[in-house]
C-alpha cells in the first residue's frame, strides 16, 4: 500500500480569508487533520479552519505538555518537548503508513517560528504550503510600511535578554518583535535604550475580530497577551 501524503499547511495570521487557495483546497480533501493546541484551549490553527474540513475528517489534537510554564533554556524543556514531538510524529506516521493523507495545520507560515517544523524534522516528504506570516498581517493591518531601499529588517524574539535585544535593535533600520507576552516590559526598556520607543507600534490579535493597533507609547509596559507583536518601521531615509 502506498503511503499517504503529508502536508503542512500555513493558514495565515488569523483571518480565514488570508488562507491561500492551495491550503483551502487541500484542507477540504484530506481525511486526517492534525493541529497543536494548549491544554484546555481549542487551538488557534483549528479555530481558523472552523467549518472548512471534510465532514468525515478525523481530527488529531496534539496537546502541548506545557507552553510558558517551563523555561526554554531548561534541560527539562528540551527533553520533554522532544518526547512530545516524537509521539506526535508517531501518531501521524501511523495514518500515513495506512495510506491516508494527513494535513498538519500551522498558523502563520510553517517555517517562521512554527511548531510544525519539529514534525517536518521527524517525518520525511512533507509538502509545505506557505502562509501569510503574522508580521505581514500585522503591518498590513496597522498600515505601517516597514522597509525600503537598503533598509535592514530584524526579526527579534522577545525572549532574548535585554542587553542582546538592545544591541540588535541598534544595528537595524526596522524591527519586528515577536514572542511579546510577558516580555513586553523588557522589550520596552530595550527600545528606549536603542532610541526606538517612540517609533514602535503595538498590535494585538492582528487580522482577528478583536484586533488592537496603537502606538506602543500609548499602550503601557504591562505584559501582553500571546497574540501580540511590536513593529518598528524603517523608511527613515529620503523617499
Amino acid at each position: 500500500m502506498p503511503e499517504g501524503r503529508f502536508y503542512i499547511l500555513g493558514l495565515g495570521p488569523g483571518d480565514p480569508e488570508l488562507m491561500t487557495l492551495k491550503a483551502a483546497r487541500i484542507l477540504g480533501q484530506v481525511p486526517v487533520v492534525a493541529f497543536f493546541a494548549k491544554r484546555g484551549r481549542v487551538g488557534h490553527a483549528r479555530t481558523i479552519v472552523d467549518g472548512q474540513l471534510r465532514k468525515d475528517a478525523e481530527e488529531l489534537r496534539l496537546e502541548y505538555p506545557f507552553t510558558t510554564e517551563v523555561d526554554v533554556a531548561s534541560p527539562r524543556y528540551l527533553a520533554e518537548m522532544g518526547v512530545f514531538y516524537e509521539a506526535c510524529a508517531d501518531k501521524l506516521r501511523e495514518h500515513l503508513q495506512e495510506g491516508r493523507d494527513v494535513a498538519l495545520l500551522c498558523e502563520g507560515d510553517p517555517f517562521l517560528y512554527g511548531s510544525a517544523m519539529y514534525l517536518f524534522d521527524r517525518l520525511e516528504g512533507a509538502e509545505i504550503v506557505p502562509g501569510v506570516s503574522g508580521m505581514s498581517g500585522c503591518w498590513s493591518r496597522a498600515g505601517v510600511p516597514m522597509v525600503h531601499g537598503d533598509d535592514v529588517l530584524a526579526v527579534l524574539p522577545g525572549t532574548l535578554d535585554e542587553e542582546t535585544l538592545t544591541a540588535r535593535l541598534k544595528l537595524c533600520d526596522a524591527a519586528v518583535l515577536m514572542k511579546v507576552g510577558r516580555n513586553l516590559p523588557k522589550i520596552c526598556d530595550a527600545l528606549r535604550a536603542a532610541g526606538l520607543f517612540e517609533r514602535a507600534v503595538y498590535i494585538e490579535r492582528g487580522t482577528m475580530a478583536d484586533e488592537l493597533v496603537i502606538k506602543l507609547a500609548d499602550r503601557g509596559d504591562g505584559p501582553a497577551p500571546y497574540f501580540s507583536m511590536v513593529l518598528v518601521p524603517g523608511r527613515q531615509r529620503a523617499r
